[in-house]
């Protein structure tokens, strides 16, 4: 019996002997404090789109619903253009892949969470933004620095926590649809259900389906191509179902599990303008390795199965000591073919979290734990002209055991103390502790002041965690520092990550009478790595272009750091009318190969973000407009060094509210930039072709128009 039915054998075993009354998730972590299942927590408050959280000790910041609604937000991917603490960029110019970053980094150093479960991990990663849609959720939950220790710690930079709709909202029915200019559909589908008379069982049903049925030609030439064209986006048909359940027991005992599966497949790259020809998917991957097919193409197939189960126990009546366990099961593979290049890999993963937490205390919590990740990773590679590739499959695995304390003191003072010790079975360093601190100081109520530190750890996936790689012609080395034994290809090895990040916030209320929610904000985080896996595009220092065929992975052999500075405004000067602004500054350097520390390469030095929102009496009509200011990030040399331009960014939607029904229309990107020559050679000639470098738009100006249908259950 192979590991995949081992582990389905496991999960079934596991819900069918727990009894029904333990099959539950009591809130022992206090992430679910203000995200009550309850109708007044789903509530829509048009106006509070983005805030900075008050309550939490944490700098946190938090896209409500409203914040949602303000842009057509297809999905996660498309969700943080009113912020600028996340960039979200594409991983390259084929794949139509969105990779994010927050305090200057990639968003693989980010912690995923999906109401506390572990989310787009290993794989699942490059795709994972886009999988998840705007339209599911009741808020996003950003907070920068070192996290809780209690979810682990392979968050370096923060963690972004996603709530869904609740199976207690009084909403048995939810529609929205949207339809955009490149031929895009997306519908989604929502319905919440309270069961019985006795209110013990509800569950909320999710749907959603979205497609670039034609692909999207914007004309993307290879620069010195022959004349044949890229799509920038691909043809695309994506599946999500999911179901979640929810039980509360007169006891207080709750359950919560769920289930979700995915199916997406993407066929892009070139097209002949000529003859309107496209690339179809099912190509044979041997007739195209063979030359007989003169094009490059790309064809992803992504398939996903997720199941959860959290338990929650009180162990005294007012709930002040309780138990949790909280069990994640991840099926998930990616069928590729880049060009010449074959990818496929599967990865199952498994979560259990084990919690006792006592608040018994008034100012003394306390939550203790054991909690262990494993995966498990098949890989195939197979590129033409790499120097390794074949099959391997990875076992990795982490035991962690964790205590947290919290002290608050008359909601002036709260100090989080978290030490958690985990062992991994693939490190050279097989125990390692993390320790991580927290404090909020209020002094006054309109003034707060928050200070942050803590160590992160992860395993890196060279390929996963950089799939734009897949998008070239160039060949994958570790000659200044290997990453990998003898016996295993670089793509198989997963060395250890290992980083610190400190900082803080101060946020100031404004003491206006007059103006409501008014803040000032101001952050300052570190990110400082001890060790870390480079992907060096310039490592060879090519004299030309033609001689950059080559992309070097290597472990850090120096500093590699990013200092992160932002401001937040928000201010209602008149009723109904609110304006939010934000401005980022990032300072980033890496140790690289034979030249020492240097600017990190595609990393933006600032964003802009003004958001503006006016809405009519009774939030009968809504007027959204949100502009950025995108700054210049370096260039690697072979893309003739220099830094990228600086460009703008505008964003407008106009939304109309009836009675149970939104009807909105918008336009992105309506300064109508894209990024010029975003694909670098002939694919098919040229070692040096390039399609993976992308620091821009790829799409001009879109424009969408949907509808948005609720109907409220009968009191």
């Amino acid at each position: 019996m192979d590991m995949r039915k081992i582990l389905y054998a496991l999960l079934t075993v596991s819900m069918l002997a727990l009894p029904a009354e333990v099959l539950a998730q009591v809130d022992t972590t206090g992430i679910y404090s203000d995200q009550a299942d309850t109708l007044a927590a789903a509530t829509v408050r048009m106006g509070l789109g983005n805030y900075v959280s008050k309550g939490k000790p944490l700098r946190t910041e938090v896209i409500t619903a409203a914040g949602l609604c303000k842009m057509a937000c297809c999905n996660l991917a498309e969700s943080f253009e009113n912020s600028a603490s996340v960039t979200v960029g594409y991983s390259d110019a084929v794949t139509g892949a969105r990779q994010i970053r927050l305090l200057g980094l990639s968003g693989i150093y980010t912690r995923m969470l999906d109401e506390n479960r572990p989310i787009m991990r290993g794989i699942a990663s490059p795709f994972g933004l886009g999988y998840i849609p705007g339209q599911w959720l009741s808020s996003i939950q950003i907070a920068k620095g070192a996290p809780s220790v209690i979810n682990g710690v392979e968050s370096i930079t923060g963690q972004i926590n996603l709530e869904h709709r609740k199976p207690t909202d009084e909403v048995p029915f939810f529609l929205n649809a949207a339809f955009m200019s490149d031929s895009k559909m997306d519908l989604n589908l929502a319905s919440s259900l309270q069961l019985g008379n006795d209110g013990k069982w509800s569950t909320v049903l999710l749907g959603h389906v979205s497609g670039n049925f034609a692909g999207h030609d914007m004309d993307m030439k290879a620069n010195g191509g022959a004349g044949t064209g890229f799509l920038g986006e691909p043809s695309q048909l994506l599946v999500n179902v999911a179901n979640r359940w929810l039980y509360y027991g007169s006891d207080g005992t709750q359950v919560r599990f769920g289930l979700s599966y995915l199916r997406d497949t993407r066929t892009g790259g070139q097209y002949d303008p000529a003859s309107g020809w496209r690339h179809l998917p099912g190509y044979s991957f041997d007739a195209y390795k063979a030359g007989e097919i003169p094009f490059w193409g790309s064809n992803i197939l992504n398939q996903g199965v997720n199941a959860y189960l959290k338990v929650g126990v009180p162990l005294n009546y007012d709930n002040s000591r309780n138990i949790a366990f909280v069990g994640d099961f991840n099926d998930y593979s990616m069928m590729s073919g880049f060009g010449k290049t074959l990818f496929n890999a599967n990865q199952i993963s498994g979560f259990v979290n084990l919690l006792y937490q006592d608040q018994s205390f008034d100012n003394h919590h306390f939550t203790v734990g054991l909690s262990s990740t494993y995966d498990r990773l098949a890989e195939q590679l197979d590129r033409p002209g790499n120097y390794e590739g074949g099959d391997a499959v990875s076992h990795i695995a982490n035991v962690g055991v964790f205590g947290e304390y919290t002290y608050n003191y008359e909601e002036k003072i709260t100090l989080v103390a978290g030490l958690r010790a985990d062992w991994y079975n693939i490190d050279r360093k097989p125990l390692r502790v993390s320790p991580r601190v927290t404090l909020k100081y209020a002094p006054v109520d309109q003034f707060v002041l928050r200070l942050n530190g803590g160590r992160g750890i992860r395993y890196a996936n060279p390929l996963a965690d950089n799939l734009g790689v897949l998008s070239t012609n160039k060949s994958f080395w570790s000659e200044h520092n290997p990453v990998s034994a003898a016996t295993r290809p670089l793509f198989a090895s997963h060395p250890m990550e290992d980083a610190w990040v400190f900082g803080g916030n101060a946020t100031w209320y404004l003491p206006w009478e007059a103006v409501e929610g008014a803040y000032l904000s101001f952050d300052y985080f570190r990110s400082q790595f001890v060790d870390q896996l480079i992907v060096d595009y310039d490592a060879f220092s090519p004299a030309t272009v033609s001689q950059a065929d080559k992309i070097d992975f290597y472990m850090l052999d120096g500093k590699s750091f990013t200092d992160t500075y932002q401001v937040d405004f928000s201010i209602e000067p008149i009723r109904r009318f609110t304006i939010t602004a934000t401005f980022r500054y990032t300072n980033a350097k890496v140790t690289l190969a034979s030249r020492g520390l240097q600017e990190r390469p595609m990393t933006s030095r600032y964003k802009g973000v003004l958001n503006l929102q006016y809405a009519t009496n009774l939030n009968k009509w809504i007027f959204d407009v949100t502009a950025s200011v995108n700054g210049p990030c370096k260039l690697y040399e072979f893309m003739g060094g220099g830094y990228s331009p600086v460009y703008p960014l505008l964003y407008a939607q106009i939304t109309h509210r009836m009675k149970g029904w939104d009807i909105y229309i918008g336009g992105e990107n309506l300064t109508n930039f894209k990024q010029p020559s975003p694909i670098i050679g002939d694919p098919n000639a040229d070692k040096h072709f390039d399609a993976s470098c992308v620091w821009g738009p790829l799409m001009g100006i879109k424009g969408y128009l949907g509808v948005r249908i609720t109907l409220w259950k009968k009191s």
